[in-house]
């Protein structure tokens, strides 16, 4: 059984997300098989910019955004969405009561399948959304569809912050997809429109199973990793469980890897540095542990208010944040090792970058 330290485990993940490669294409673009998530202004398209795409030369339409795993927007290249559609589905009933947490009480109770449940919200969507709507107007118009006799039903709830009656957030982002409805790119609040023609693939290719694609990007890891990572229970996760995952040992502890993946670990990529936007996938790993010292979790992965990761020789080696002042950016680092010049002047450039994708000047590097 071979085996690996977290270093190693890292780096085979920086080789596998393709943060070593100067350039890239959409096509060629490993982590859009699992789906890149677009949280915040350094999202989706700066994950893909630190993998070497030309996001300002992206062309129109060749992308799609979803609500998908976690009920996360996440992008997609649009020729896989209805493969995605069929990836991103409960595995089973027991499956879609998880990912929708607190909702699947009130369904039950109801007698309501979550899966119908999930059918029958998306049916509405699809009736209500015919052309761009902003997802309050279609909240309240799904809501109102399905009350029953006039009360909230199964599918309803009070929000306290909102001070108003709508429905559960999870089963309204899980179902949108299912319905055929992508996200508009840079809308806040979002705004939700129909994809001509969209429908589940009935077959996916095995790039786009979330449990394979999760192994071949964030592995080694257990069968519990990547079910909390898809929000799915840990029976489900083993039974789509790849029959080429072979076992791994990383520091003792017993994981899996895709045996193509295996000769990865160890080979520590030279010369990395990249800044990693918060929720950029390589921090996404369920095992927080292989990713970062005890001591540093709380300041990588604070409850309000994430900061970007510095990536630097094959691991984190400390955490960045934007500050913007009218056209100018400055990015502050925190070390959590003494950085090289070399590192300092490739920080240096990673922020030059960054600024330019901003489409604002950087002012300064701040290095505490």
């Amino acid at each position: 059984m071979p085996t690996a330290s977290a270093r190693d485990v890292l780096a085979a993940r920086v080789t596998a997300q393709q943060l070593d490669r100067g350039s890239g294409t959409v096509a060629d673009t490993a982590v859009l098989d699992l789906g890149v998530q677009d949280t915040g202004p350094d999202g989706a398209l700066w994950a893909l910019a630190v993998r070497g795409v030309d996001v300002g030369a992206l062309d129109a339409g060749e992308l799609a955004l979803a609500w998908t795993l976690r009920g996360a927007p996440h992008l997609y290249r649009r020729a896989d969405l209805p493969a995605v559609a069929t990836a991103t589905a409960p595995f089973s009933e027991a499956d879609a009561a998880k990912r929708v947490f607190d909702a699947a009480r009130p369904l039950r109770a109801a007698g309501i399948p979550v899966l119908t449940a999930l059918d029958t919200i998306a049916g509405r969507m699809r009736e209500i959304v015919t052309e761009p709507t902003v997802k309050g107007e279609m909240s309240r118009r799904l809501s109102d569809a399905l009350r029953v006799d006039g009360e909230p039903g199964p599918y309803n709830r009070f929000c306290v912050p909102c001070d108003a009656v709508h429905l559960w957030e999870q089963p309204f982002r899980l179902s949108a997809l299912r319905a055929g409805l992508e996200l508009q790119p840079g809308t806040s609040p979002p705004v939700l429109q129909p994809v001509p023609g969209l429908a589940p693939a009935g077959t996916v290719p095995g790039r786009l199973d979330v449990v394979r694609a999760y192994l071949h990007l964030l592995g080694p890891a257990t069968h519990q990793h990547v079910a909390g990572y898809l929000d799915a229970p840990v029976t489900d996760v083993k039974a789509h469980w790849p029959e080429d995952a072979v076992e791994v040992t990383v520091d003792g502890q017993r994981r899996w890897l895709l045996a193509d993946d295996v000769d990865r670990l160890g080979a520590v990529p030279s010369g990395v540095t990249r800044l990693l936007g918060p929720f950029d996938l390589f921090l996404q790993g369920r095992d927080r542990e292989t990713i970062a010292d005890p001591a540093r979790r709380k300041e990588l992965w604070p409850t309000l208010g994430r900061p970007g990761a510095v990536l630097a020789g094959g691991g984190i080696a400390g955490v960045w944040r934007p500050r913007k002042a009218g056209k100018a950016l400055t990015v502050t680092v925190e070390p959590w090792e003494t950085l090289s010049p070399a590192v300092r002047a490739a920080i240096g450039k990673q922020a030059e970058r960054l600024a330019a994708f901003r489409g604002i000047r950087l002012k300064a590097v701040d290095v505490a």
